[in-house]
């Protein structure tokens, strides 16, 4: 079972739509907020810093379950459900007042900042990586 990065994300104004709870896209920023605070500064604090040189989203899917608001924090917790040596796989919980309200995956993919191609991760990163690396999703 592998470790999950578990950070609070801040709720902005702006990200509420007429309703008053979260847009649906800015959910999307508010995983890469954390996912930021995680493979950003997080990684580099462990003297991984490659990550920051360039990363991309090759695929994205979330399920919403409820309405994310503004009073209250957001606790997003990740793991990994796959590591490739080019690719890996994000698995995020979105909680609010301790309930599920959404959970995402992301496949990314480190790429070479000269040529934006994808590239391969080197055994720092992989290693650092591999500590959150679960087999169920969520788990």
């Amino acid at each position: 079972m592998g470790q999950r990065y578990v950070t609070s994300v801040r709720v902005r104004w702006s990200d509420l739509d007429a309703f008053g709870h979260v847009n649906n896209a800015r959910t999307i920023t508010l995983l890469e907020e954390a996912r930021v605070d995680w493979l950003f500064t997080e990684a580099a604090r462990h003297g991984i810093e490659r990550l920051t040189e360039g990363i991309v989203v090759a695929q994205l899917e979330i399920q919403y379950q409820r309405a994310i608001g503004f009073n209250l924090p957001v606790c997003i917790s990740m793991g990994l459900t796959k590591l490739g040596n080019a690719s890996f796989t994000i698995d995020y919980v979105v909680s609010v007042a301790g309930a599920t309200a959404a959970t995402a995956s992301t496949v990314l993919v480190p790429v070479d900042p000269a040529t934006f191609r994808p590239r391969r991760m080197d055994e720092k990163e992989r290693a650092y990586l591999s500590r959150f690396l679960s087999s169920a999703p969520g788990a």
